[in-house]
């Protein structure tokens, strides 16, 4: 009698054993395969990292110089605490003392990698520029809020239109102010070795040579690398040569003088009476005193 198969019988039909042994040729063809797959594993692994760092870094080289700090309101603490510079060109002056500064970061406004414009028309430029007050100088007030514009305020006025609208100038920048300018150093590239190897003009010194601006003394003042008395000098020289509104006298009435006068009076009929009398006591206390011959002769 046959014998019977599963399920009659518990043991499982034996699997036919390779009784011949594995080659070397075996062998090496099994490295080799395996060999390829380890490499093909590396290069995609070695391409996904590839492009994770290429693409990190361009997106820090975007974010570092080719993103645009659009207006006033981008400006972050960061930059504040990094005093970090910018550079941009000059659109519109609105004040002796303060500019609306357009920002062109090195991506795209910068040769071998120009392809990025300065719009020119209002319209393009409308919350695009960054309000810069320029630290350090006080220059003579122009006609707010009712007030009438303080002497040789057009003349400082024409004198920074002049010197820097429509050029490329480095800002530093440093705080925000009551009026949310930015308060920034402001420095002229210089023509012949621009980047590292010069720094340029500081335009606030430049101000007060000219003679077109007082050292700014208010709380939070702030002056850069050359400090405060490098500013005092050039005022005081400024006034020795008899410069920009200093040319009848060290007497004129400087923009801090104006504002505190202003807040004190109730109109502008009051402020104006305020000035003439400043004026009269400053005048007064220029004359030479005199001697008791002088007196005596009734000169």
């Amino acid at each position: 009698m046959p014998t019977l198969p599963w399920p009659w019988r518990s043991e499982l039909p034996s699997k036919p054993h390779n009784d011949f042994p594995k080659t070397s040729n075996d062998n090496d063809a099994n490295s080799k395969r395996l060999d390829t797959r380890l490499r093909s594993i590396l290069i995609v692994l070695s391409s996904i990292s590839i492009g994770i760092a290429l693409t990190t870094t361009s997106i820090a080289i975007t974010k570092q110089y080719g993103r645009r700090i659009r207006n006033s309101d981008w400006v972050t603490p960061d930059m504040f605490r990094r005093r970090r510079w910018v550079r941009g060109v000059v659109t519109s002056v609105g004040d002796a003392d303060n500019f609306r500064l357009y920002h062109t970061p090195p991506l795209g406004f910068r040769w071998p990698f120009k392809f990025r414009r300065v719009p020119s028309i209002n319209k393009e430029l409308k919350d695009e520029t960054i309000h810069i007050r320029i630290a350090g100088v006080d220059a003579p007030e122009g006609p707010h809020f009712g007030r009438p514009a303080q002497p040789y305020f057009t003349e400082s006025f024409a004198w920074l239109r002049g010197k820097i609208l429509g050029k490329s100038i480095y800002c530093q920048l440093l705080r925000r102010d009551q009026y949310s300018r930015i308060v920034a150093n402001v420095n002229i590239p210089p023509r012949i070795l621009p980047g590292p190897f010069s720094s340029g003009k500081v335009l606030a010194l430049e101000m007060l040579r000219a003679g077109w601006g007082t050292t700014y003394e208010q709380a939070g003042a702030e002056y850069g690398k050359v400090g405060k008395d490098e500013f005092l000098r050039t005022e005081a020289e400024a006034k020795a040569a008899r410069r920009g509104m200093w040319a009848k006298g060290t007497h004129a009435e400087t923009p801090a003088e104006y504002k505190r006068r202003h807040a004190a009076a109730s109109s502008p009929e009051e402020a104006e009476a305020m000035r003439i009398k400043s004026m009269s006591t400053k005048q007064q206390g220029k004359r030479p005193k005199k001697g008791w011959l002088r007196h005596l002769l009734g000169w």
